[in-house]
């Protein structure tokens, strides 16, 4: 259902529509999908800290990808959610891609 939400306001953002949801709902995009992502790669955390470092880390997302196109003059709101959107599609893949051994490496082994 989250999903649902977060991806009509970024369509609503993305196709320039007049709505009065287009507000509110691109915002809960910019929190929901870098928050899902962040939120993917904690699994370890207990819930409650899993979500408070996810919404944390949404926001300081957020907050470094504005400032950065505003340093280099590119600055757009279709810009803005398309990087957001790319970075969490990134962020939610990441776990799921199999870490990989060096070669010669003991699993268990440990140089001093």
């Amino acid at each position: 259902m989250a999903a649902a939400v977060a991806g009509v306001g970024a369509v609503l953002a993305l196709a320039d529509i007049s709505s009065p949801l287009r507000g509110p709902l691109t915002l809960f995009f910019l929190i929901a999908a870098p928050g899902a992502a962040i939120g993917s790669a904690l699994r370890g955390l207990d819930p409650w800290g899993r979500w408070i470092s996810a919404v944390a880390g949404a926001f300081a997302l957020d907050l470094l990808v504005a400032e950065a196109m505003i340093v280099t003059h590119r600055w757009s709101v279709t810009g803005g959610i398309v990087t957001i959107a790319a970075i969490s599609v990134a962020g939610l893949l990441a776990p799921m891609v199999p870490a990989r051994r060096l070669p010669g490496r003991a699993p268990g082994r440990r140089d001093s």
